[in-house]
Parts: structure tokens; C-alpha cells; sequence
């Protein structure tokens, strides 16, 4: 008769290993778990729903229901005539000019950090310094155009106006892509990238970060199979760098947006500011769409990012 196996005896009144790390991050999250549900929660109840009351000196709070979000959309106007929805849309071109070219710039610029040479450290410090200037008076000097004022001038058309504002002219980029046969989009979202140059490098610090962290995360012995099979370094970039840094592609592109929406700069930003310094409900009513609209966008671009993001299995 085989004898049968017996189980190892349970320790009583003893935890695992796994179960005593998830208490311990309970632990540490719960100061911020705490201030959410009694200090911020509070707060942000109470902004939803004043953006459903008009409050009046004589008449006190009187409920409307979506008329606030209603004026915020369609009543609210610039001198100009542009309205929340024209703004958004201008926030919006934007944004779509300003993430590839964040991403790709701090991606080269990254991957060249990364190589080893002489003062690497240096040069990285250089790239990084925008990012410490631009946080503090230095963003609102730029968001003002004053370091830009010197940019002005343009090109001379001979009839006594400029044709741009920024470094180079639509003109000059059509002349150069004319025997290219490239369309006029392109064209003038070259010019747009190469006048917003100044802004590129100087919103690309953190992301180049973020992407030297993750290079270097990759082991060397990869790169040194690829070496022995005699892979180049153009197949390499494609088929092992790339694929190992796309979710830091996904977080930099999280980031970006956010940081772009977020920044005095943004015209829709200031647009709401300026609502709201005059009418505070529909204000608030205007930066509740806002945030919603910012949360969707987030979510569409995370979900497309996502499907093509390759995770490393670590056993």
C-alpha cells in the first residue's frame, strides 16, 4: 500500500509575503486615501453642483439645470468672435502638431544621450535645463510672447506686409517641397513645427528623461546578440529598441497631453480664466467640459497607444 502525501502543515496566524506587501501599500496610500474621500471629494461635489445654480445678491441660488454649460458653449465670446468650441478646436491643432513632434525629438534625442561619450552627463543637463527655467516666471514671460517678440519680422513680400511671424515663411517651405510634390498640409505643418521649435525643445526635458530610463533598463546582452548575427543598426533600433521602449512612448504621451491642455499657454486655458473671472458658475461649468474633454482624449490616445506596446515577460 502506497502511503499517502501528506500536506504541508499551514502556519497559523502568519501572513504571506504577497499579502504583507499589498498591507503595506495600503499603509502608505492611505494619508492620500483619506484626503480624497473627506477633503477633496467634498470639494469637487460641490463644484458640480454649483454649475447647476445661477446665484443672484436678491433672489439667493436658483437652480437652472444645463443652462450654465448651455452659456458656456454658445453665449461666451472674444472680441474677435471666437467662442469655447473655436478655442478647443485651436487647443486641439495644436496639440496634434505639438505630440509627434515632443515624442520624436526627445526620442532622438534620447537615444543619442544614451551612446557613450565624452560629457554625457553635461549634455544631458543641457536638455534638461528648459524644463527647470520654464517653471516659474520664465513660463509666464513666454506665455505672453515676449521671448518670441524677437522672432518677429518674417519675410518681406514687397508689399509692405510680413508673411510670417516665426523663422521661416509658408512660402519659403512651399519653394523648397515644390519639385517634391508635397501637398500644402504638409507644407505648413512643417512651418508650424520649425516656428514652435523653441517650445518643442523646451517642453522635451522630461520625456527625453523618461526615455533614457527606459534604454537603459534594455540589456546590453540583447544588443550584443544582435551584434553577433550581424544585425545592423537600423534593424536593431526597429526590432529590438523600439518595441522595449513603447510603453514609455505610451507614458510620454500621457504626459504630453496633459501638459499641453494644463500650460498657460493653451488658448483654451485662458479662455476659461477669462470666463470665469467674469461669470464664476459658468466657468466652472466650462472647465467641467473641459476636464471631460481632456479625460476622453486621454483615453482614446492611451487605448490606441496600447495596441502596439510590447511588454517585456520577466519570470
Amino acid at each position: 500500500m502506497t502511503s499517502a502525501v501528506k500536506k504541508p502543515a499551514k502556519k497559523k496566524g502568519g501572513r504571506s509575503l504577497e499579502r504583507k506587501k499589498a498591507r503595506a501599500g495600503w499603509i502608505f496610500a492611505m494619508p492620500f486615501l483619506i484626503g480624497f474621500i473627506f477633503i477633496y471629494l467634498p470639494i469637487v461635489f460641490e463644484s458640480i453642483k454649483s454649475t447647476f445654480y445661477v446665484k443672484d445678491a436678491i433672489a439667493g441660488s436658483t437652480f437652472v439645470w444645463f443652462q450654465n454649460y448651455s452659456d458656456a458653449l454658445f453665449s461666451y465670446s472674444t472680441s474677435s468672435g471666437q467662442t469655447f468650441v473655436t478655442m478647443l478646436g485651436s487647443a486641439l491643432t495644436q496639440l496634434i502638431i505639438d505630440i509627434p513632434a515632443i515624442l520624436i525629438f526627445s526620442l532622438f534625442m534620447a537615444v543619442l544621450l544614451n551612446q557613450k561619450m565624452v560629457g554625457r552627463a553635461f549634455f544631458r543637463a543641457i536638455f534638461f535645463i528648459p524644463v527647470i527655467i520654464a517653471t516659474g516666471i520664465m513660463e509666464s514671460i513666454e506665455a505672453q510672447n515676449i521671448l518670441s517678440s524677437g522672432l518677429e519680422g518674417g519675410m518681406n513680400t514687397g508689399a509692405g506686409e510680413s508673411a510670417t511671424d516665426g523663422l521661416v515663411s509658408l512660402m519659403d517651405v512651399e519653394k523648397l517641397f515644390a519639385n517634391l510634390m508635397v501637398g500644402q498640409g504638409l507644407a505648413t505643418y512643417v512651418t508650424q513645427l520649425i516656428n514652435n521649435i523653441f517650445d518643442i525643445v523646451n517642453r522635451s526635458g522630461v520625456q527625453m528623461l523618461i526615455f533614457l530610463a527606459g534604454l537603459q533598463s534594455i540589456s546590453p546582452a540583447i544588443y550584443e546578440s544582435c551584434q553577433i548575427d550581424g544585425a545592423s543598426a537600423w534593424e536593431t533600433f526597429w526590432k529590438i529598441t523600439f518595441p522595449m521602449i513603447s510603453p514609455m512612448i505610451l507614458v510620454n504621451a500621457v504626459y504630453t497631453i496633459i501638459d499641453s491642455f494644463t500650460t498657460e499657454s493653451n488658448v483654451a486655458m485662458k479662455f476659461i480664466d477669462a470666463v470665469y473671472t467674469s461669470s464664476k458658475e459658468q466657468g466652472v461649468a466650462m472647465s467641467w467640459m473641459y476636464f471631460l474633454i481632456v479625460i476622453f482624449i486621454l483615453a482614446a490616445v492611451a487605448g490606441l497607444i496600447s495596441a502596439f506596446v510590447f511588454y517585456q515577460k520577466r519570470d
